[in-house]
């Protein structure tokens, strides 16, 4: 019997046609995988629709629980391949507090990166119109990730305020009004710093200057630019002459009695008319009573104000008093018998507008 014969041509084409096979179908998962893998890592992972989005990272916060918060955001187009790249990137390893945004068009890497690298997007901080100490805290608190009682803490301490080179009633002035860059996860002291060196920035030799020229310390053209500020808030082309009257006084010994100090003094801020009872108030801010100026700004006030200070109107202008068109503009004099023609005009122009208090 013979043996049968082997077709060995025939196997090896088997065996290559396995092999080919096997090599395609490794192929085939390698450019699935790899196209997958590109898909996750590079491809547009964020659409915020044209809004401005961001993501807050608190002290202590977990990367699941950061992510969740991603999530719920609704800017994340597929939620499972953020969360692959964020294992694959180990982003629970490198979690860092902070203020990030949710970029239109980010890929997911783009997004981790920025997290784990800690790329924060700044936040502008603006302030403005603020008279107390506690609207202050309130409004520094709500652009950084510290509480209100933590900005009043060191704004009501001697001590924290003499290392700044204030005292607890001066701070305030250490507040230029504007709008300022910063990080969201500063802490109160970073702030209070940074506060303190522009500041510094702000009194440039010029500005010295011109305040030592009237014999004025800085907290002292602060002062009165908050006075001058709330007698002029609407129309900043008339504080140099406002300011001046001040000087004047202040020059001649005689006291303000700037009707803001009057209200700040009685800490009734809806008063619209002065009355003797309101004059009455023993405060040191109360000008009527004290002369001088009080012991610290009874407001922010701007540039504006306290440029118009150093760069006060030259006058003879002793008085003055609000117009009795209501314009915000004020009527000017040099005597007390001008001054008294103006203000009866005024008052008699608030009693027809039934403006009693």
């Amino acid at each position: 019997m013979t043996k049968p014969r082997i077709d060995y041509k025939a196997i090896a084409l088997r065996r290559r046609n396995r092999f080919s096979y096997t090599v395609g179908v490794l192929g085939l998962i390698f450019i699935t995988f790899f196209y997958y893998f590109y898909q996750v890592f590079f491809t547009a992972n964020v659409e915020t629709k044209g809004q401005s989005m961001y993501v807050l990272v608190r002290r202590g916060q977990t990367a699941k629980s950061v992510l969740d918060s991603i999530d719920r955001s609704g800017a994340i187009v597929d939620k499972l391949s953020l969360h692959f790249v964020a294992r694959l990137m180990k982003y629970d390893k490198l979690v860092k507090p902070g203020r990030y945004e949710l970029k239109d068009g980010y890929t997911n890497r783009e997004l981790i990166s920025d997290l784990r690298a800690g790329r924060q997007s700044p936040l502008k901080l603006t302030f403005q119109n603020i008279r107390l100490r506690d609207e202050l805290a309130r409004k520094l608190s709500t652009a950084i990730d510290t509480r209100p009682n933590q900005f009043d803490s060191l704004l009501s301490s001697p001590r924290y305020t003499r290392s700044l080179g204030f005292d607890t009633t001066s701070i305030l002035g250490m507040f230029i009004p504007n709008t300022y860059e910063l990080y969201w996860n500063s802490s109160a002291d970073n702030l209070m710093q940074r506060m303190k060196k522009e500041y510094e920035k702000f009194w440039t030799p010029a500005r010295d200057a011109k305040r030592e020229k009237f014999g004025l310390t800085r907290a002292q053209v602060s002062t009165l630019a908050s006075i001058v500020e709330a007698e002029q808030q609407q129309h900043a082309d008339e504080r140099p002459r406002v300011a001046g009257v001040y000087l004047n006084r202040l020059k001649r010994g005689m006291k303000l009695q700037a009707d803001p100090t009057v209200v700040y003094a009685n800490g009734d801020f809806g008063i619209k008319r002065v009355l003797n009872v309101h004059l009455q108030k023993d405060s040191p801010y109360n000008t009527y009573k004290y002369a001088g100026l009080p012991p610290g700004p009874i407001n922010l006030p701007s540039i504006a104000s306290i440029d118009a200070v150093l760069n006060p109107e030259q006058h003879n202008y002793l008085y003055f008093c609000a117009k009795e068109d209501f314009s915000g503009y004020h009527a000017f004099a040099a005597n007390e018998a001008g001054h008294l023609v103006n203000a009866r005009r005024y008052q008699a122009a608030l009693s027809r507008a039934g403006i009693m208090k």
